[in-house]
């Protein structure tokens, strides 16, 4: 990992956030994979987080919602890669609610599981682990991406900390991708910029591939693309920039060189420091100029 802290002093940073409950803690071990602390946001707010449960058509979805502390703001929705909704993601949902942001972290996996569906130092490539992951990833679908993004937002629009004037973020990883595309087309009135990073199979030769929901979206999009998901299928990034440029949508889509598949997440095994700093600076900049 590009980080400079050592692993106690990276736990401590995110006791001392409330990003981890003692139980995780106590469930740290000195060889598990441990999450690398973020920068803090410049001018960085005073924020307000909770537990939250929002009611669905299929149950009910634990999330974690954080907020600036003062006034209403721009709505983001946060879809997690396949590990889930977990300490990381808390994280990054907390630095951009810094930032001024209305954040909601989901847990995609509310049917089967509330969160978190791993145990600090898992990860998808633990053998033990990949099956219970894939368990809940089968538990959803293009159709429930879109039921469950119809009621997060509407949840966000009944809250005192949601400006409804301003239009609304998404972002996802890897899994998550897609859902961001899924999201924007489902709410086209509302979703004003959407955020893709490392995700998978946003171009496909399937009738409901990501790219084909694009004349549905009236959003500016950002797809940062692993270096090595761009070596598998070279063809895709020229696919996504033809088709939004087709529809008039702004997009910037870019390969993040040296960046692997997962890079982002700051608990990813193949956290790249660099690359998600300027990630992360260019998804502030989409948001600035987009979510008016």
């Amino acid at each position: 990992m590009c980080n400079d802290r050592t692993a106690e002093q990276n736990i401590e940073w995110l006791k001392r956030r409330g990003l981890l409950s003692r139980r995780d803690f106590a469930k740290l071990g000195l060889g598990a994979a441990f999450i690398a602390a973020l920068p803090a946001a410049a001018d960085a707010l005073n924020v307000m987080e909770q537990d939250v449960t929002i009611t669905t058509t299929d149950g009910e979805a634990d999330c974690y919602f954080v907020h600036p502390a003062e006034g209403s703001h721009a709505a983001v929705i946060i879809w997690p890669d396949i590990m889930g909704l977990r300490p990381a993601f808390r994280m990054m949902g907390k630095r951009l609610a810094e930032s001024g942001y209305s954040v909601l972290v989901v847990n995609p996996y509310y049917r089967t599981a509330t969160a978190p569906v791993i145990q600090p130092g898992e990860s998808f490539s633990d053998p033990e682990v990949r099956p219970r992951l894939i368990q809940h990833y089968r538990s959803l679908s293009a159709e429930t991406n879109v039921t469950d993004a119809r009621a997060f937002a509407a949840w966000l629009d009944a809250q005192d900390a949601v400006a409804t004037s301003r239009l609304i973020g998404t972002m996802g990883y890897c899994m998550g991708g897609p859902m961001t595309f899924r999201t924007a087309a489902a709410l086209p009135s509302r979703i004003g910029a959407g955020a893709s990073f490392h995700g998978g199979g946003l171009v496909t030769d399937e009738d409901g591939s990501p790219h084909n929901l694009v004349p549905d979206m009236n959003a500016a999009f950002l797809i940062a693309i692993a270096d090595n998901d761009d070596q598998q299928d070279p063809e895709a990034k020229t696919v996504l920039a033809n088709t939004f440029d087709e529809n008039m949508l702004f997009a910037e889509v870019e390969v993040y060189e040296d960046a692997m598949h997962g890079w982002c997440p700051p608990d990813s095994q193949v956290y790249n420091e660099e690359q998600a700093e300027r990630a992360w600076s260019r998804l502030l900049m989409l948001f600035d100029r987009h979510l008016a």
